[in-house]
Parts: structure tokens; C-alpha cells; sequence
């Protein structure tokens, strides 16, 4: 079976996403704050549609009435927390980081007690797993001290991944060929 190279327009569409990717990973790098501000913005404005949805669907589609009211209840806390992420998104940003270093808190204590408790497990294991939780504990509490660190761990994290996404699109791009998700020596 030949290798087929990808039309010049996909090349072309590749080279262009991959740069635009790698534009958006360098501001993501640059502006943390902003970065997550911008996410929980859209992601409100998310909530907003969906929830206009929900009320909708849940008035105009007939199917039982328990059901109906709920889904027309879920929409209204969907419009409402939407319009909050959408008219604070400085403080919804804080608030949802808050919530993601108390969420890592609670991960790491999980990682702790199940590496002291778990005898069955090798002792490689166990040391792992204290030194996650003891890691996430402590990212927690520096999270939580201080969101704007969470907003740059956050962005941190996401200006590396689209980066690295940039770089394999154009280099997919580049070379035309096919992206594969299986091994190269998988054959069906």
C-alpha cells in the first residue's frame, strides 16, 4: 500500500493551524491572568447557551413532567451561573481556581493516606503515591494562598500543551503525510 501525501489545501490549512497554535500558546505564556479570565469567560457564555437550551427544550418537548420541569430548572442555574462567569469573570476565574487547589488538597490527602494504608503494594509504589499527594498538597496550599499562582500553573500548563500541538500539526503539514492513530506496524 502506498503512502499518500495529503492534498496541498490540508498542508496548507495544517502549517496555518499549527502556527496559529503556536501564536496562541506564546500569549497564553505571556498573559496567565488573562488567559483564564478569557477560558471562564467563554465557558460562560457556554453556560448561557446551553441553558436557553435547556429551558427551551424543557417548555416546548413533550416527554414526562417531572423530567421537564428539572431540565427547565437545570437551564435556569445554567443561565444563571453563566451570567455571573460572563458579568465577573475576574471573580468566577478565582472562585474556580479556589475550588481546583481545594479539589488538588483533597486529591493529595487521598494519594497520602491510600500510599501509608495500602500495605499490598510495593514499597516503590507506596513512596509514589506519598510523594504525588505530598506534591499535590503542596500545590494546593500555594494555589490557594495565592490564586494568581493557580491561574499561572493553569496557563503554564496550557501554553506548554499548545505548543506541542502547534509543532506536530505543522510538522504534519510540512511533511503531508497521513496522521496515524495506531502504531506503524498495526495492520488491519
Amino acid at each position: 500500500m502506498a503512502d499518500s501525501k495529503s492534498p496541498g489545501w490540508k498542508r496548507g490549512a495544517l502549517i496555518g493551524l499549527g502556527a496559529i497554535a503556536i501564536v496562541l500558546s506564546i500569549l497564553v505564556l505571556i498573559h496567565p491572568g488573562m488567559t483564564v479570565v478569557s477560558i471562564v469567560y467563554v465557558a460562560g457564555i457556554v453556560l448561557i447557551i446551553v441553558g436557553i437550551e435547556k429551558i427551551i427544550s424543557g417548555i416546548f418537548v413533550k416527554n414526562n413532567n417531572k423530567s421537564r420541569w428539572g431540565t427547565v430548572g437545570l437551564g435556569i442555574l445554567a443561565l444563571i451561573f453563566g451570567s455571573i462567569a460572563v458579568g465577573y469573570p475576574v471573580h468566577a476565574a478565582v472562585f474556580v481556581i479556589i475550588m481546583l487547589g481545594i479539589g488538588l488538597l483533597f486529591a493529595g490527602i487521598s494519594h497520602v493516606v491510600n500510599g501509608i494504608g495500602n500495605k499490598e503494594s510495593p514499597g516503590w509504589s507506596r513512596g509514589f503515591s506519598i510523594g504525588a499527594g505530598a506534591l499535590a498538597i503542596a500545590l494546593s496550599f500555594l494555589i490557594l494562598a495565592s490564586p494568581h499562582a493557580g491561574a499561572v500553573f493553569v496557563s503554564l500548563f496550557l501554553g506548554i500543551a499548545l505548543l506541542i500541538i502547534g509543532i506536530e500539526v505543522i510538522a504534519v503539514g510540512w511533511t503531508g503525510r497521513r496522521m496515524q492513530l495506531t502504531p506503524t506496524g498495526v495492520r488491519k
